[in-house]
C-alpha cells in the first residue's frame, strides 16, 4: 500500500527525466500536470498557463529542448 502511495510521487518524477531525455516539452508539462501538489492547488488550465508562463521565462535555460 505505502509503495503505491509513493508513485504518486515518483511518476511525475520519472517523466520529468523523460521530459529531459527525450527533449520534449508536453512531457514536462505532463509532469506538473501529475503532481500531487500542484494539482491540489490549481486547475488544469492554470497549470498549463503556469507552466507556459514559466517555460518562457526560463527560455534561455531551456534551449536544450529546441536543439
Amino acid at each position: 500500500q505505502l509503495a503505491h502511495l509513493n508513485l504518486t510521487n515518483i511518476a511525475p518524477q520519472e517523466l520529468a527525466v523523460r521530459a529531459v531525455l527525450e527533449k520534449n516539452r508536453d512531457y514536462a508539462f505532463h509532469a506538473v500536470a501529475l503532481d500531487p501538489l500542484a494539482r491540489s492547488v490549481c486547475s488544469l488550465p492554470q497549470l498549463k498557463e503556469m507552466f507556459n508562463e514559466l517555460w518562457e521565462a526560463e527560455g534561455d535555460l531551456l534551449a536544450y529542448f529546441s536543439e
